[in-house]
């Protein structure tokens, strides 16, 4: 994998695409920048889990937990399921999983 080069001879539409490609990418950064959200999401990258299974694992309160998943849910990185009065979060898609991953082999893997 590379990173892309930007020259001389780079257009304005490449420019323009790279440029929303940062803005994507920073959005999904700052999602992911909170421990609390961080911790969410590692959790979740096991499977779907319940508000109140989140809470227990996190060891934080309903609303803290409540307010981190609004962020990851706006931001397009959970996605919800209601069963009853339980609600149910999963991952949208593989994204977080592998910058988690990244993340895990950088801080927490034991070299």
């Amino acid at each position: 994998m590379s990173l892309p080069v930007i020259t001389k001879e780079t257009t304005q539409t490449e420019l323009d695409a790279i440029v929303q490609k940062a803005k994507s990418a920073s959005c999904f950064l700052k999602a992911i920048s909170h421990e609390g959200r961080l911790m969410i999401l590692c959790h979740l990258v096991s499977g779907e889990k319940s508000v109140t299974e989140l809470e227990d694992l996190i060891l934080a309160r309903q609303a803290a937990v409540s307010q981190q998943l609004s962020r990851l849910r706006l931001e397009g990185l959970v996605i919800p399921r209601r069963d009853g009065k339980t609600i149910y979060y999963r991952l949208v898609d593989d994204k977080p999983k592998q910058v988690l991953e990244i993340v895990y082999d950088l801080f927490c893997r034991d070299n």
